[in-house]
């Protein structure tokens, strides 16, 4: 009854590309999640600290489902891991001054709203970060057609 669903969620994520939108998409809820949640509930808490929250929770999870749903990582053990992770979150933290940066620019110089502002700015960070991820993090080598198609790469 389900089988054409199973195809086509099989056939999705044999392209590279469609899984990082797919766990870009939960990346990024994680990352409005925490942020609404936190602005919702302690309100008195300035926008730039909730931001800056809220993106380092979602560079975590990011870490996690990239290496290993979208890039298909085949580091193991913290020797390699770990030199992994750190190109990782250098690259991250460059999205992240962009991103509270870009938040505090549309706010306080353009007169968006913070909530406005934080998810505008999510499409910019997005495509940075597949493009640090692709090319400076998760940099084994790929066939070249995995590079021209985003195709299954394990």
């Amino acid at each position: 009854m389900f089988a054409w669903a199973r195809n086509i969620i099989a056939k999705c994520y044999q392209n590279r590309v469609l899984r990082y939108i797919f766990f870009g998409g939960l990346t990024t809820l994680v990352n409005l999640g925490v942020y609404y949640l936190l602005r919702a509930v302690l309100p008195s808490m300035p926008y730039t600290f909730a931001n800056i929250i809220s993106v380092s929770l979602s560079i975590l999870f990011a870490y996690f489902t990239n290496s290993r749903y979208v890039f298909l990582s085949n580091s193991r053990g913290l020797p390699q891991r770990f030199p992994e992770f750190v190109k990782f979150v250098s690259a991250r933290l460059t999205t992240m001054v962009i991103e509270v940066g870009g938040v505090w620019l549309m706010c306080e110089k353009m007169g968006i709203a913070d909530r406005w502002g934080k998810l505008i700015v999510q499409f910019i960070v997005l495509a940075l970060n597949y493009i640090f991820s692709k090319f400076l993090v998760f940099t084994r080598k790929r066939s070249a057609e995995e590079d021209a198609g985003g195709g299954k790469t394990d």
